[in-house]
């Protein structure tokens, strides 16, 4: 079985920018108002994507700015078994601990430790500036993942908008040129009874 080679190389031609006497002018438009709209959707979304991340980035390091770790001691023996109680639990118990902050002042607050963790034991709080324990900042690779999916969750919505920005100017200019062909047909109607006959 031989081959035929093809005889004609036929080139691929977006179809709103190829020539066609039917195409207005409101055709062309349109289709730099969809192509722009693809490029600034794209565009909008990577910008705002990566500034999201690097804000929650930011707003990570400012924090970890602000809190001072400290080494505190059990005062007593930790639960060995997490109260029942609603909520989010991680399977740790609260027990009270102690510890000297940078003024030398002791303290003494209660903080999440691991069950059954005796007396004496050593843990690190975070504090505040007013001496506060507060939550472990979030640093390393938690960081970096959460600032990586800040900046993902961020990204498309900003496109969506973007795009949605797009899609009105569009619906509009669409609208436009049903309007006009409405008031084209309503000079062409006519005529064009006349000329089938006065049928259709």
């Amino acid at each position: 079985m031989t081959r035929t080679p093809p005889t004609a190389v036929t080139r691929v031609r977006l179809w709103r920018w190829r020539r066609n006497p039917l195409k207005r002018h409101s055709d062309v438009v349109e289709a730099w108002i969809v192509l722009a709209g693809w490029l600034l959707t794209l565009l909008a979304g990577i910008v705002a994507g990566v500034a999201a991340a690097r804000i929650s980035e930011s707003a990570f390091t400012a924090r970890l700015a602000q809190l001072h770790p400290a080494s505190a001691v059990l005062t007593d023996g930790a639960p060995r078994t997490p109260g029942a109680g609603g909520g989010y639990a991680d399977g740790r118990v609260w027990a009270t601990v102690r510890w000297t902050d940078a003024n030398g002042t002791v303290r003494t607050d209660q903080v999440k430790v691991a069950p059954g963790a005796p007396a004496g034991s050593r843990v690190t709080v975070w504090t505040d500036r007013a001496g506060r324990v507060v939550p472990a900042p979030v640093t390393g690779t938690a960081a970096d993942v959460q600032a990586a999916l800040t900046g993902a969750l961020v990204a498309p919505a900003a496109g969506a908008l973007v795009w949605g920005g797009v899609r009105l100017v569009r619906g509009s200019l669409i609208r436009r040129r049903m309007a006009e062909w409405d008031e084209e047909w309503k000079q062409i109607g006519p005529r064009w009874g006349n000329l089938s006959g006065g049928v259709g």
